[in-house]
């Protein structure tokens, strides 16, 4: 349910960026959303480039980005930030040893010394893959996929711990399906041009990796074919996109004898034995089906192909932490083929990346400390809250919707957990063993860390003060189970802009609209809406109410379908259903709450634009990216959500005043009559 593309708002008051936008004169600097704008693009036809167009025109995307846009804009100044807390980390003598200054400074310091990389080349993971090259049989195969899911790997199948869907107060052992070395099953089966194209150039890469890490050389071709037929098969028998947002029909809770029913081959007390996980009574298992077509690629593959399979698994997992042969033909098919890039990143910012991942609130505490204090909070709690009075209204309005579900929807409502900025409390690092060795070793031992670290909460109680996302991180989620929203402190930024430089008008319709409202939105959306407020699954809507929900969605996933952004590619519409109706809700109840204001009540104009102008260009702005088309097509094949030009036009179309704001008239491209408009709150 994670918002995982983009879901922004701004950065109050810190004056840390320059501007993204060229000075007048008299060094005032423009109206971001004027400047922006090609009123040569008619709105009715594409708001999307006649609110951004400028800005595309003059910023292509460049070489090391698959795509570009405010989100990048942000990003770059955050990477210099933590360049200056990493670099002074690393320089730091006689850091104490565990100290967040040491950690932060030794994995920096072992990730940039490119040379002992090159140097090692894949001598880091001698000591696994000599144990793949022990295996003798099958069980030997089992007892390796087990240790590897401690590692960057993964083989086989996905394992977790999550909490329980059905009971959010308890940790459980979750497994679905998984395995692929491409983003998902329709990678394998898809048969048009674009994708085949992938698949050979996958073979490829397989190849040299083989070849350049196989003790038999010569050999790699032979054992890329047969790990594609195995990688194959587990597509075969993996669920489409679509299907895997039905939560009720991917929760399958069961009993460890039920689960060896499901996979003879594999005896789950041992395997969970040989990773140190405790005797568990029962697991949720995501698409049991997965897991009978997995026992036969057990029994149907050779030893050997599993073997190979293993060592591609475990490579390909650390490739970008080995030395540069490795690193280059991991980005060359990962970075350029599937996403479009055409140059890698500068090192220090791959490394920085990384950081992110690993250790992300050792960092996250030092930018919040340097970057980010309590005031800054301020105007966006008063802006979440207003936010949150305006769905209220909307639920109590909503003419389709009974009053017994209308009072369940604003109890949920009301009990929404709002995090902003950066956790009360941080995560404990004690136990990760970060010293200057290795990168690639540092990278397996923070892989360990964390797999102990979910594996420490089985059985016990939820931490629900926990958060899933840094500080420093671009982007913000609603998670179901906890019936939360988390708005990172990094979310709320535009460069080259103060706070208070900001009007109303655009923080309500870039923050409020498209990251509190969208966010808040999915806690009543088609997955969302079958949670209760407690964060369990429990369908709390009447079934007349259920169907008519229903009925008005489908409207929407059919407009979506219709929509084609590449060759032939569509977009899933009901794959993006969720998202889409979290922006469309987003942008009417954060409408509702900017009417709310002074800057709406005055009507005053500002750069020329109306206050009503100005909260759909706000929107939009939010949106304002580009990206390449082997990017757009990994993301229709893989990602819920639409791309940018679509989730701004898209969710438009169906809002009248926006039609009013732009003097939209009937026969325009965007124009909806009122009966084809999707109307949900």
């Amino acid at each position: 349910m994670n918002t995982i593309l983009r879901t922004t708002f701004l950065l109050a008051g810190l004056g840390l960026f320059g501007s993204c936008h060229p000075k007048t004169k008299d060094a005032q600097k423009p109206d971001i959303l004027r400047a922006d704008m090609d009123t040569t693009v008619d709105p009715g036809k594409d708001f999307y480039r006649y609110a951004n167009g400028t800005w595309l025109k003059n910023n292509p995307i460049p070489a090391t980005e698959s795509r570009w846009g405010i989100g990048n804009l942000v990003k770059d100044e955050i990477y210099d930030q933590l360049k200056k807390i990493s670099e002074d980390a690393a320089n730091t003598k006689d850091a104490p040893k565990n100290s967040t200054t040491q950690r932060i400074g030794d994995l920096y310091a072992s990730a940039m010394d490119s040379n002992a990389i090159d140097k090692a080349g894949i001598d880091p993971l001698k000591p696994e893959l000599t144990m793949i090259d022990n295996i003798k049989d099958l069980q030997g195969v089992v007892d390796m996929i087990a240790v590897l899911q401690a590692y960057n790997a993964g083989p086989g199948f996905s394992m977790g711990v999550s909490q329980d869907e059905k009971n959010s107060a308890i940790e459980d052992m979750h497994f679905g399906q998984g395995g692929l070395g491409l983003p998902n099953r329709d990678y394998y089966l898809n048969n048009d041009a674009r994708t085949k194209n992938i698949r050979d150039e996958y073979v490829k890469y397989l190849t040299k990796t083989m070849d350049e890490s196989d003790p038999k050389p010569g050999m790699g071709k032979r054992e890329a074919d047969d790990i594609m037929a195995l990688e194959t098969a587990l597509a075969k028998v993996s669920r489409k996109l679509e299907d895997l947002r039905d939560p009720y029909a991917n929760y399958h809770k069961m009993s460890m004898a039920d689960m060896d029913k499901l996979t003879p081959s594999i005896n789950w007390e041992n395997f969970f034995a040989k990773i140190n996980i405790p005797k568990q009574d029962s697991v949720v298992v995501g698409q049991p089906e997965f897991f009978t077509g997995m026992e036969a690629t057990l029994k149907s593959f050779p030893v050997q192909t599993w073997k190979n399979y293993l060592r591609w698994q475990l490579i390909n997992g650390y490739a970008d932490k080995l030395s540069s042969k490795y690193d280059q033909q991991h980005f060359a098919f990962y970075g350029t083929v599937l996403s479009g890039a055409t140059k890698m990143k500068p090192r220090w910012k791959r490394v920085i990346d990384y950081e992110n991942q690993a250790i992300g609130e050792l960092l996250g505490q030092s930018f919040v400390k340097e970057y980010f204090g309590p005031e800054a909070k301020q105007r966006y709690v008063k802006l979440v809250d207003a936010i949150l009075a305006a769905y209220k209204e909307h639920i109590l309005n909503v003419g389709w919707m009974s009053d017994s579900t209308k009072a369940r929807a604003v109890k949920k409502l009301a009990s929404v957990t709002k995090k902003i900025g950066y956790p009360d409390k941080w995560k404990d690092f004690t136990g990760m063993d970060i010293e200057r060795q290795p990168y690639c070793r540092n990278a397996i031992n923070v892989d360990h860390f964390w797999f102990a670290y979910s594996i420490k909460k089985l059985g016990k109680p939820v931490d629900r003060t926990e958060w899933d996302m840094n500080p420093q991180e671009y982007n913000a989620y609603y998670n179901p189970s906890n019936n939360e929203i988390v708005l990172p402190a990094a979310c709320f930024a535009v460069p080259g802009y103060k706070d208070n430089e900001l009007d109303d008008a655009l923080v309500y319709g870039y923050a409020g609209g498209s990251t509190i409202g969208h966010e808040i939105t999915h806690g009543f959306d088609d997955q969302g809406h079958l949670y209760d407020e407690k964060g369990n699954l429990k369908n709390w809507w009447t079934k007349d109410d259920e169907q008519k929900f229903k009925d008005r969605t489908q409207k929407y996933v059919d407009q979506f379908n219709k929509y084609v952004v590449l060759d032939t590619l569509h977009v899933n519409g009901k794959a993006s259903l969720g998202e889409n109706l979290a922006d469309l809700g987003g942008i009417v109840i954060g409408l509702d709450a900017f009417k709310q204001t002074e800057e709406y009540k005055s009507g005053k104009k500002v750069a020329g634009l109306t206050p009503l102008q100005r909260y759909f260009l706000g929107y939009a702005l939010g949106w304002m990216v580009q990206q390449r088309p082997e990017k757009l097509a990994q993301q229709i094949l893989t990602d819920v959500h639409a791309p940018a030009d679509l989730r701004t036009n898209g969710p438009l179309s169906n809002i009248p005043e926006f039609y009013e704001a732009f003097g939209i008239k009937q026969g325009a491209q965007l124009w909806r009559e009122e009966k084809d408009r999707v109307v949900i709150w």
